[in-house]
């Protein structure tokens, strides 16, 4: 298979280095050919439950990360950016053509399995709260109403804060948190080494909470992560037990604030000199050895089950599963549901889950789409909460203001008016 990949990129070096100023969109076009056809048709499936979603819930917007938002908007050019350094390093002569085609194919592989991944799963959380609203459900938090699917910029405040909350009417509250934990904020070295858990811990695709749970964030236990009540994990390729991948977790050593600093800044350096041509030393390597182990995704699965302990774990896979593979994980207690595709209907089990694990919270909401109404409501919150307001005294006071209307609605009636 890598040897075809190979010899498909060299093909198609070879067509399209005739005319530099085109190079990567014809690479782009020749290599990935019809693949793109079945990008367009995810994105215009995440599109419409997008369009539902907002819709059903009143949101203003739904946001992605800056990498799948440019996919989003032209696939094909999206490619293109990623050969960017490698088609000016070719045209250059910096790079042979061999090197070109195997860089290219590989970051447009990347790219393409990256991007399609995170598609499904956000077309996975968005179908699932298709599933569990009911009439009446509102967003709780964030206010302003903008569902984000990213984590980017989200814990700079040093707290870990969910994607989205809501009200289902009868049900009580929900919280939904997208691939925690990650890192917060830190400064000096013993920040890091507090914070240092959440760059090594497993981060499943998706966590519930019952009840509205604003912060996830616990120091004081391993992983630092509060216990959720559902984890739901997504699986977008037909062959996704049969991938391997190397899990690093507690086994990487705690780096201090300074040598996290100086990588950076010699990698930032490094970068830009290889990209203006320019030469410098070898950068001296101050960080010792990094050990992982080398695990089957079945056994990653299985190990956030154990390391999070969850009430309930979903496993949601696009294709069917195996009746082996899946026995294996039923056997750790993981509900799988497979052969899903694009069918929302077939997270059923996954909604009645969540809407099960949904808490009531004693908090009333009045919702208005008058703007002077919400400003003096807001206004009398305030001044009610600072205890200001006299209950009785604007109790009486209503209710003399809705039994003068009654009075004067009656006068109306009896002149025939």
């Amino acid at each position: 298979m890598r040897r075809k990949a190979s010899e498909k990129a060299m093909k198609c070096v070879d067509k399209c280095s005739a005319d530099y100023s085109g190079l990567a969109r014809c690479f782009v076009e020749c290599y990935v050919g019809g693949a793109l056809s079945e990008a367009y048709d995810w994105i215009a499936r995440l599109k419409h439950v997008e369009e539902q979603v907002m819709r059903l819930y009143g949101a203003s917007a739904i946001t992605y990360s800056r990498e799948l938002r440019s996919f989003l908007e032209d696939p094909k050019r999206h490619l293109e950016k990623k050969l960017f350094i490698y088609t000016h390093d070719f045209i250059r002569g910096r790079i042979s053509a061999e090197e070109y085609a195997r860089k290219s194919l590989m970051a447009i592989n990347t790219s393409l399995r990256t991007n399609l991944r995170t598609i499904y799963q956000d077309w996975g959380f968005l179908a699932l709260l298709l599933k569990v609203y009911r009439e009446g459900t509102r967003i709780i938090y964030p206010e302003h109403k903008i569902i984000s699917l990213e984590r980017s910029g989200r814990q700079r405040l040093r707290w870990i804060p969910p994607n989205i909350v809501i009200d289902v009417p009868g049900y009580g509250s929900a919280s939904f948190f997208m691939e925690v934990p990650r890192p917060l904020a830190w400064g000096d070295t013993s920040d890091l080494s507090r914070v240092w858990s959440l760059y090594t811990a497993l981060r499943p695709d998706m966590m519930v909470f019952g009840g509205r749970v604003y912060d996830v964030l616990d120091m004081d236990s391993n992983p630092p992560i509060k216990r959720p009540d559902i984890i739901i994990e997504f699986k977008e390729l037909p062959d996704w037990y049969r991938r391997k991948r190397i899990v690093k977790g507690p086994l990487a050593r705690p780096l201090s604030a300074e040598e996290w600093r100086s990588r950076w800044i010699e990698g930032l350096y490094t970068g830009l000199a290889d990209v203006l041509g320019i030469s410098r030393d070898e950068a001296m390597d101050k960080l010792s050895r990094r050990t992982g182990v080398l695990m089957d995704e079945v056994r990653v699965v299985e190990l956030y089950k154990s390391i999070y302990r969850p009430e309930q774990m979903f496993l949601v896979s696009k294709h069917v599963v195996p009746g082996e593979i899946k026995a294996m994980l039923e056997g750790h207690e993981i509900v799988v549901i497979d052969d899903v595709g694009f069918d929302k209907d077939k997270l059923e089990p996954v909604a009645k889950s969540v809407l099960e694990t949904c808490v009531l919270v004693e908090e009333y909401i009045v919702s208005t789409r008058d703007k002077e109404l919400a400003e003096v409501l807001g206004m009398i919150k305030e001044l009610w909460e600072k205890g200001v307001l006299d209950k009785e005294k604007v109790v009486r006071l209503l209710i003399f203001a809705l039994s003068e209307e009654d009075s004067g609605a009656n006068e109306l009636e009896k002149s025939g008016h």
